[in-house]
């Protein structure tokens, strides 16, 4: 399986870098108070900081260069916000952060703790280009420009009931199915974490020269929590890792 992103990305993006963590083997089908806990009080922290800083998530130093980026991506950020402005706009006006299951909050956590978007996909709903072969081995997901063939279904909606993001759009795809619309804005039905998911693929998007550091920490953390909450689930846990730049395109796991 493999995580990619094309070049025309990292054309209009030269600066930006992809960590990635690929688990296998967790049980996301029972309640771990310690995750819950874990985002509460990072959700709680983000919170203190807005208040004592007294900024907007917008105007924050980590969410402007991402906002930057939107509009390098032909992408209106006051519009379409990256998925940590939205976490930490939620959280600055008090509307705290909810559960959702265990890994899901694992990764909210993380984001928060970092001010990092940070996606989470069910590894075992990739497929090839044709829309074949669903899970195996040589699926993965890319980060591309949209096309006319690619096709979007919102959270919550049935199958059937897709659009199509406009053509040139950057969006995360898995096959012709989009999985993340207009880069780190929205994700999709497809791929969604349900307490049925076994592998996950968490890509953290970042830029070398702003925040490297910072996905460096959550790729680390990240490993550290899932051996902690996941090890002993009775399932063959695996966690592989690596990061995704301009000069090493893709990562297979």
């Amino acid at each position: 399986m493999f995580y990619e992103v094309s070049k025309e990305i990292f054309d209009k993006l030269p600066d930006a870098i992809f960590g990635v963590v690929a688990v296998r083997g967790i049980d996301n089908s029972k309640d771990i108070p310690a995750i819950q806990k874990l985002l509460e009080d990072n959700a709680a922290a983000c919170q203190k900081y807005f208040e004592e800083s007294g900024t907007k998530a917008k105007e924050d130093p980590v969410v402007v260069p991402y906002r930057e980026a939107f509009r390098a991506l032909g992408i209106n950020p006051s519009r379409y916000s990256c998925s940590i402005e939205a976490l930490m706009d939620r959280i600055a006006k008090g509307k705290g952060m909810p559960s959702i299951n265990p890994i899901v909050d694992l990764g909210n956590a993380v984001s928060l703790k970092y001010k990092l978007p940070i996606g989470a996909h069910d590894i075992y709903s990739f497929v090839r280009e044709d829309g074949s072969g669903r899970g195996c081995e040589d699926t993965g997901v890319v980060v591309r420009l949209a096309t006319a063939e690619d096709t979007f279904v919102p959270f919550g909606a049935a199958d059937d009931a897709f659009d199509n993001p406009e053509i040139g759009e950057a969006v995360y795809v898995s096959g012709h199915e989009v999985r993340t619309r207009r880069w780190t804005w929205r994700q999709s039905e497809k791929g969604k974490i349900t307490e049925k998911t076994s592998a996950v693929l968490f890509p953290i998007d970042g830029f070398a020269s702003v925040n490297k550091a910072a996905v460096e920490s959550a790729i680390k953390e990240f490993v550290e929590l899932i051996a902690n909450y996941y090890a002993k689930s009775g399932k063959s846990l695996t966690v592989e890792t690596g990061m995704v730049d301009k000069d090493n395109r893709k990562f297979e796991f």
